[in-house]
């Protein structure tokens, strides 16, 4: 069998031609998803139902005649027609206009979802960040851009801190259970001052494992301090909601995380720039001082300020030996004048002057006669000595 052989770009030509002869213009009603618009100011979307999607595109001269703004979610009717771009071998509708005809259930889902979690009380919790984290762990795809935006943002602004990278699965039926596991495992460690959960921009679709319930749990669990950055700015998911912080990229996010230590960074070098410039200056006043003081006036000084010094060390030398002088002369006159005392008051100064001490042979000092009886002996001690003496008679006064 004789089968003609063609080119890809024989192929593709003849595709497109029945592409668009076989539908030259219709009307479809699907869900907006991954709406992208761009600065040229043409609008790229994604038009799904339950069971297919395909790529649309409504060019400027036709998308500023549109009433509404589409989003993700959107319900609309489209009418246009079919086109094949023959450089990537894709097909996409080109649309003329769009009319908006409600909701997808996708997005009345997570509506209802939102609403639930907000009246049990998920979206109330709002931990500050600490100031000066020592560890982050990080929850996301090892392979995504976002894990190389934030180590590029930490790298620059907070190099000392560490990172603890917990891979997860971002997208996927598989990755809202594989997102939860991973925050249960950092709080089991508890080993990071901060949890980041994030990833990259993508549809609504993609960012779905986010926003799933068993994700949402987890957050709400984390005795760590959690932060969200899903996507780009336009982009959201319900953890944004139930984390204690959502940055709008994970870029922002490591710049919120990092803030505490890139300040005090910042003040440290500022202090020493400070501390530095209060040096210079000093030392250029004394470079200035000592380069307008010669050598002779300079030498002139340090006598005079010798000369004083000794001065002033004389005269406290003489104060002190006069002070001691006095002191020893008035202590003089004072022992000597109890001396004169205690010898006016001692028995011996009575004895000097003819008196005698009469005691008895045991040495009992005699006041008065009546004890005495003759016979007793006596002692009489006098000024130069003693004698002992016997009562022979005794006479009344």
């Amino acid at each position: 069998m004789d089968v003609p052989t063609i080119t890809v770009t024989e192929l593709t030509r003849s595709i497109k031609q029945v592409l668009e002869e076989g539908f030259p213009f219709f009307s479809v009603t699907g869900e907006i998803s991954n709406f992208r618009p761009a600065s040229s100011g043409h609008w790229f979307f994604t038009l799904k139902d339950e069971g297919a999607q395909i790529s649309c595109v409504i060019f400027r001269s036709n998308a500023w005649k549109t009433t509404f703004t589409p989003q993700d979610g959107d319900k609309v009717t489209i009418t246009g027609s079919l086109d094949l771009y023959p450089p990537r071998g894709t097909y996409q509708i080109i649309c003329e206009t769009i009319v908006k005809t409600g909701f997808g259930n996708l997005l009345a889902i997570l509506e209802e979802r939102k609403v639930r979690y907000q009246q049990k009380g998920y979206f109330d919790r709002k931990r500050p960040l600490p100031k000066n984290p020592t560890k982050l762990g990080i929850i996301t795809s090892e392979t995504g851009a976002a894990l190389q935006d934030v180590l590029s943002v930490l790298r620059r602004r907070a190099p000392s801190l560490k990172i603890l990278l917990f891979p997860s699965l971002v997208q996927g039926a598989e990755a809202a259970q594989s997102i939860a596991f991973r925050i249960e495992q950092a709080n089991l460690l508890s080993d990071c001052d901060v949890l980041l959960i994030t990833r990259g921009g993508g549809s609504i679709e993609d960012l779905l494992p986010f926003s799933e319930e068993v994700v949402l749990e987890a957050i709400h669990e984390s005795t760590i301090p959690t932060v969200s950055a899903i996507g780009h700015e336009i982009d959201w998911a319900l953890s944004d909601f139930v984390a204690d912080l959502r940055a709008p990229t994970p870029s922002a996010a490591a710049e919120l995380i990092s803030k505490g230590i890139y300040d005090s960074k910042t003040e440290l070098v500022r202090l020493r720039q400070q501390l530095v410039a209060a040096i210079e200056h000093q030392l250029l006043r004394a470079e200035m001082v000592v380069g307008k003081v010669s050598i002779p006036s300079l030498k002139a000084y340090l006598l005079t300020q010798v000369d004083r010094r000794q001065f002033r060390l004389a005269n406290a030398q003489l104060a002190l030996s006069n002070g001691i002088d006095d002191q020893l002369a008035r202590r003089r006159n004072k022992l000597t004048l109890l001396s004169n005392q205690l010898s006016a008051l001692s028995p011996l100064a009575i004895l000097e002057r003819g008196f005698a001490l009469v005691s008895t042979k045991e040495g009992a000092v005699l006041r008065s006669s009546k004890p005495v009886r003759e016979g007793d002996r006596l002692k009489i001690r006098w000024i130069d000595g003693e004698r002992s003496v016997r009562v022979e008679e005794q006479d009344e006064l």
